[in-house]
Order: structure tokens, then C-alpha cells, then sequence
């Protein structure tokens, strides 16, 4: 077994979201376990797509297979199911979340994609590439649980600001309960200086989330009114999330942005928190030593 591998384990987790042959018209699907086998070897090492060994199959037939699931939402309900079993085995925490954005560099080879989108309706017209301080970029606004487990991610330009996507972000959130019912908010929402906003706060509080965001470090007068006041000690477990972007960038092909395509590289950085899913929900567990 290849180091990027699933286990079996961790196919019968994702198998039954998976399309079968079961009155499929045409030619049948070739076996999925080595082809996304395949995928998640290029998410790792960020390799051109035609550099996948020819042990996992066919270059061509994985890039298709990758895209064509991306486009019909296999892989956002891979991304649902799982989250469902983690919050089913308690294993979300929904007391405090944590916010950010990171900027990746954008290789050369990103640019140039038609501002059509190749037929992409949800294509960005922009592609989320711009310039910021660190050259050809996208940002990443990443949403975390306070252990670090990333819950959903959403693409811009590399100079956008961060505060102006928090709203998108949080909207974005929707995990399936084993009730039926559909969570979408926690408790608590930590934050950089960076989200200082009364916006940001109002719009929090009016969906029941406490934000514990430090105000910003201003020079001169303070301004009149109540100053902003957060929990200290609550706040310092927004690391967890400067954690989760580290292990984000360890996958080569999310550290540098190769696709044209938003779309495209979005779904390798959900890929991502697929594989994180599927790593925690076979976690061998602990054993205690009396």
C-alpha cells in the first residue's frame, strides 16, 4: 500500500457515498479505491496531474474523475457524511469555533483560465487570484472547531481582507445531525484583531454566537463609549486554528495553488479535510496506563 493510501478502513467509510454501476448507461465506472488513491498522491505532492504513477491508473482518467465528482457534489456529500459521524461521535466541538484567512501563493501555471469559467457557473469571474503583499495569491478564510478540525473554507483574491468574508464563511456551515436536523452555529466565535468590526460583533450576537475578538491596538484618544472588552483565556485557544492552516499546507497541491480554476482548487482543499476526517474517525483509541 502506497503511503497516501486508504486503508480499508477508511474506504468503507466513504464507499457508500460513492456512484455504483447499478443502472449506470455507458461505459462502467473503473474501480473508484485507486483512482482516488491517485487523487489524494497528487494532493500530497502537488505533482502535474500527468505525473500520477501509472499504478493508480490512467492520468487522464483520474483528473476526469476528480472534476466530474467535484462537479456533481460527490465529494461535498463525502465532506457532509463524514462531518455527520464526527458530530455523531462527539467528536465536533460546537463551544467555540475559530476564524482566519492565509495567503497561498499562486504558481504561474494558475493563471490564464478563461473568464467564462469553461462553463462553471459558480466559477468567480476573478478566479480568486490577485496581487497581495506576497505576490500572485489566493486567500484561504478557513473555519475551524476549537480542537483544530477544519469545517469549511471559502476563496479570494490574495488582497482581500479578512473581515470582509465573515458573514460568507459562517453561512456556509450546514452539518447534518443523526435527529435530521441541520446545526450551522456554535457558542462562541474567536477571531484575530483583524475582525474587529461592530459589524462583525452585531452580526455574531444577532445569531447567538458570542464573539471573543480583541479590539484593535489604536493610537492616540480612545474613542468615547464602552471599550471592547473579550475573554482572555478563551481567546488563546484560537492557535488551534494557526494549527489547523500548518497541517492544511503540508498537502503540496494546497500550499501552492497550481489550478485554474477556483472551483477546482477548492475541492482539493476539501479533499483535504476529507482525508483529516477519515484519519480521525479511524483513530485507534487511547489507552490508559494505570
Amino acid at each position: 500500500m502506497g503511503r497516501y493510501d486508504l486503508t480499508d478502513a477508511h474506504f468503507a467509510l466513504i464507499e457508500p457515498e460513492l456512484p455504483s454501476n447499478d443502472g449506470k448507461t455507458g461505459h462502467p465506472w473503473n474501480p473508484h479505491r485507486p483512482i482516488i488513491n491517485g487523487i489524494f498522491w497528487r494532493l500530497h505532492t502537488g505533482a502535474p496531474w500527468p505525473d500520477i504513477p501509472e499504478r493508480y491508473g490512467k492520468w487522464q482518467t483520474i483528473y476526469d474523475r476528480y472534476t466530474w465528482w467535484r462537479r456533481d457534489g460527490t465529494w461535498d456529500r463525502i465532506l457532509k457524511a463524514l462531518q455527520s459521524k464526527l458530530d455523531a461521535q462527539g467528536l465536533i466541538d460546537w463551544e467555540q469555533w475559530a476564524l482566519d484567512g492565509t495567503v497561498v501563493r499562486a504558481h504561474r501555471v494558475a493563471a490564464g483560465a478563461a473568464q467564462d469559467g469553461y462553463d462553471e457557473p459558480d466559477e468567480p469571474p476573478d478566479h480568486a487570484l490577485g496581487r497581495s503583499v506576497g505576490g500572485f495569491s489566493t486567500k484561504i478564510h478557513l473555519l475551524s472547531d476549537g480542537n483544530g478540525l477544519p469545517l469549511d473554507a471559502h476563496l479570494t483574491p490574495g488582497q482581500t481582507q479578512e473581515s470582509t468574508q465573515v458573514e460568507t464563511v459562517m453561512e456556509q456551515v450546514a452539518i447534518p445531525r443523526a435527529s435530521g436536523r441541520v446545526r450551522r452555529r456554535p457558542r462562541r466565535l474567536t477571531a484575530d484583531r483583524g475582525y474587529d468590526a461592530q459589524r462583525i460583533r452585531s452580526w455574531l450576537r444577532s445569531h447567538g454566537i458570542k464573539p471573543i475578538i480583541p479590539p484593535r491596538r489604536r493610537k492616540g484618544k480612545r474613542k468615547p463609549g464602552r471599550p471592547v472588552s473579550y475573554d482572555r483565556v478563551l481567546y488563546r485557544r484560537r492557535s488551534t486554528i494557526e494549527q489547523c492552516v500548518g497541517w492544511l499546507k503540508e498537502c503540496r497541491a494546497v500550499a501552492t495553488r497550481y489550478e485554474k480554476l477556483a472551483l477546482n482548487y477548492l475541492g482539493l482543499v476539501k479533499l483535504a479535510f476529507i482525508e483529516r476526517y477519515l484519519r480521525l474517525l479511524t483513530r485507534a483509541p487511547r489507552t490508559t496506563v494505570s
